[in-house]
């Protein structure tokens, strides 16, 4: 396989430079094919209810963490599809955007230890965040710019939104920098479903469900699309193909670029490390930092795709030996052996998902959902050119997961719990997004790029879906999950669509009257 790496511009805003790049940002979002977002929050509050089986009960818990806390930094990635340089090619920008609530809100411990060890600066945000009120407008916000202005032309640009894991992420995008939540389920479906008419696409259900990938947390499903992109390059198939913008020099102050590669052939394979089965399955570890396994996520697919070659050989054994036997004499034949029971969990990690459909070259995989018991991530002015994913970085920086919804196992990727992963809940591991990843390096941690490789996941579940077609639309792309809204512990996702018997809220009709205003 070819060793490839990324090297990823992230353009770093803050208050002090916000109004300069603002015209960068709203090209991007109108000019986008798909807009992909991602949170850093101060805390999401009491664990156990975040989880409670009642969709309805989960959501008010949901909308008290979002009330009560705040958005600490805002990720934007927006791709542009770039139909000259031929199928699955895109222009990726990428925004990381600190901010500062001017309201009380509530900063967890825990969060503020997870942020710091990932390189968060507070003193910054503090000192350079860009200022945002939550709930309803206060007097004309809207004629002002800033991120809650931005956060309307979002929905004004009407592009698909990709997230990960993403019911968290709405509920405080919503509360944070467009209105006061609704107190039921049913009126939040519904302004969603109008807030964003290309629909709402969550990288977590497909990468369970879609592309069933052994696990899903964020940076697994990243570098897993990432290997299965690179194979394809090497065998001259359709791949996905990313661009970035060359900023000039008079921007250099305000990016901020990551390297994303492969490991180095050399290091220690899954069998010289001792991986922990925890972090393989879940992406979140209770004993953090101080497990004293492995949490190298490429270790982690090196031992997933060695399991999953060792599972064909066993089948292909089995089927011969069937095959055999077929062909012996009847008074010599024997009682045919059932299923083999350990081949699906022998060698894997509790919970973790079995060898997918998924296969290279964009081939149809498996839709639908998993098994009952299966469930458990500028301007013009800018010269643009390609960092394809053919250039060797010489200093791999690990990925990690992490996005502060809490320190604790549960809300995956924004999912939370006080215990262990139990059956039933895989992801509520994967945790407060990406908890203290033992392969995560400090100041690695940013919103912008979680958001980037929301993207990208999602960028590659497209090109997979769609195979030869040549239709433009998203909504036709990957239709089985158009709307679909990841739900920890639950094998069926949240839809996003309006209920005959619910109403839009008050409050996101009157936004909606402004959304409609050109002269805004």
């Amino acid at each position: 396989m070819t060793m490839t790496s990324l090297i990823i511009p992230v353009l770093d805003i803050h208050n002090e430079n916000f109004s300069e790049l603002w015209p960068s940002l709203l090209l991007a979002l109108k000019t986008s094919t798909f807009i992909a977002v991602d949170t850093e929050l101060s805390g999401l509050g009491e664990r156990k209810h975040l989880l409670n089986q009642c969709v309805e009960e989960r959501y008010k818990a949901i909308c008290h963490a979002a009330r009560t806390r705040s958005v600490l930094s805002l990720g934007i990635a927006c791709f542009k599809e770039l139909q000259e340089k031929g199928e699955n090619a895109y222009l990726s920008q990428i925004f990381n955007l600190t901010l500062l609530c001017m309201d009380d809100y509530t900063i967890e411990p825990q969060s503020v230890q997870f942020l710091v060890q990932h390189g968060f600066d507070f003193n910054k945000q503090y000192s350079a965040g860009i200022p945002y009120k939550k709930g309803n407008d206060k007097g004309h916000e809207h004629h002002v710019k800033g991120v809650r202005t931005l956060f309307l032309e979002l929905l004004r640009a009407r592009k698909p939104l990709i997230l990960h894991n993403g019911l968290i992420d709405l509920a405080f995008l919503y509360q944070c920098f467009y209105a006061q939540l609704p107190d039921n389920l049913g009126s939040f479906i519904a302004d969603l479903s109008e807030m964003f008419p290309a629909g709402i696409y969550d990288t977590k259900y497909a990468s369970e469900f879609e592309i069933r990938f052994t696990a899903s947390y964020l940076e697994y499903a990243y570098k897993k699309c990432k290997r299965e992109n690179s194979k394809l390059i090497d065998l001259c198939r359709n791949h996905l193909s990313i661009e970035f913008c060359r900023y000039p020099a008079s921007m250099s102050t305000f990016v901020d670029y990551r390297y994303c590669s492969f490991p180095d052939p050399n290091k220690p394979n899954a069998e010289e490390e001792n991986i922990c089965e925890r972090f393989s399955a879940y992406g979140w570890c209770p004993n953090g930092r101080n497990c004293t396994q492995s949490h190298n996520t490429d270790l982690i697919i090196d031992e997933d795709e060695k399991t999953c070659e060792e599972k064909k050989e066993k089948k292909k054994k089995k089927h011969k030996r069937k095959r055999q036997k077929s062909m012996e004499p009847s008074d010599q034949s024997v009682k045919e052996e059932g299923p083999e029971k350990g081949l699906f969990t022998e060698m894997e990690p509790p919970r973790k998902q079995a060898c997918g459909a998924t296969s290279l070259a964009g081939t149809s995989t498996t839709h639908g959902c998993l098994n009952e018991g299966s469930q458990e991530e500028l301007s013009g002015t800018v010269d643009c050119s390609m960092e394809e994913d053919k250039k060797v970085s010489k200093s791999p920086a690990n990925i990690h997961e992490s996005t502060v919804k809490s320190a604790d196992p549960a809300v995956d990727a924004k999912t939370i719990s006080t215990t262990s992963p139990a059956e039933g809940n895989k992801d509520l591991a994967e945790g407060v997004k990406r908890e203290n990843s033992k392969s995560s390096e400090g100041g690695t941690h940013r919103a912008g790029f979680d958001a980037f490789m929301t993207g990208y996941i999602m960028g590659y579940a497209w090109m997979l879906k769609k195979g030869g077609s040549s239709d433009p639309f998203p909504g036709n792309w990957l239709p089985d999950c158009h709307n679909k809204v990841y739900l920890s512990g639950k094998n069926v996702p949240l839809q996003i669509v309006k209920s005959v018997f619910s109403k839009s809220s008050r409050a996101h009709t009157q936004k909606m009257k402004l959304l409609s205003d050109s002269s805004l």
